[in-house]
């Protein structure tokens, strides 16, 4: 027994040196290791935060744009909607956008529910009250706004805006002067998601282009034409049985992930039935 004891008081030492904790050189590779751990850790979380905005901005973009484009389409092929079969509801030709043009009748009543019509603006006309106010009183005489307090939305005019650094489309109704429809002006301080870049490139895409029932394209009188185009417009203005409308976008913000602004073309083709 007494051998035991001495053998084991001989050993207590070794182990107490074999149950020894970490050295301060163990600590700081640890450390170092945890730490280079964390940081790209960080780095993946913010990847995919930049990732995930770039997105929801794109998406944003394209709802925006999308639904714009719905909604002109759906405005301008309702041009030349006239279910009294009046013969001189159209209005001025002359000055569109301005006071008179819907309070004067139109010189050229065989342009129909277009009125104007150039690559960048289009100004559409339909008799959605057929020739009624909204309390559903006549106007007597087939005027296309008998009361523009009360026959509303039966002008519409679009128009594309590039002013500096501006690019936005507007939308006028009766006359009542152009808002921003797509995109806004930077002055406004009014959150953009797009721009609308149609003029920036070279050569410039037309918002509109017009075209006859033999599928020509329908040009202004100053334009340089080519094969299956005439230069024509506004003369011809009632002949257009197809509208062309395309929008070319970029967000407004730069994609932190990559540093530049997404560029995307929208485009749709429209017939004008009642035209």
């Amino acid at each position: 027994m007494a051998q035991m004891l001495r053998q084991l008081i001989s050993k207590g030492p070794n182990r107490i040196n074999e149950a020894r904790g970490f050295t301060l050189i163990e600590i700081i590779i640890a450390i170092a290791v945890s730490l280079i751990m964390i940081f790209a850790i960080g780095i993946a979380i913010e990847s995919a935060s930049r990732s995930s905005g770039g997105i929801e901005r794109k998406v944003t973009a394209q709802q925006d744009a999308r639904g714009a484009l719905e909604i002109m389409a759906l405005e301008i092929k309702m041009a030349s909607y006239n279910p009294a079969f009046s013969t001189t509801i159209w209005r001025s030709d002359g000055n569109p956008g301005g006071a008179n043009f819907c309070t004067t009748q139109s010189a050229n009543q065989a342009y129909k529910g277009i009125q104007e019509a150039t690559p960048n603006s289009i100004t559409v006309e339909m008799d959605i009250a057929g020739g009624t106010d909204a309390n559903g009183n006549s106007d007597g005489n087939g005027v296309l706004i008998g009361n523009p307090a009360t026959e509303l939305n039966e002008i519409i005019r679009y128009n594309f805006v590039q002013a500096g650094d501006d690019r936005y489309i507007t939308r006028e109704t009766n006359c009542g002067g152009g808002q921003p429809f797509l995109g806004d002006t930077i002055a406004s301080g009014n959150p953009r998601t797009v721009r609308i870049i149609n003029a920036d490139f070279i050569p410039p895409i037309p918002v509109f282009r017009y075209f006859d029932g033999q599928a020509t394209e329908l040009l202004p009188i100053a334009a340089s034409a080519g094969a299956n185009q005439s230069n024509c417009l506004p003369g011809c203005t009632g002949t257009i049985r197809m509208v062309e409308i395309t929008l070319a976008v970029e967000t407004d913000e730069i994609d932190p992930s990559t540093g530049l602004t997404r560029r995307m073309i929208y485009k749709t083709r429209e017939t004008l039935r009642n035209n």
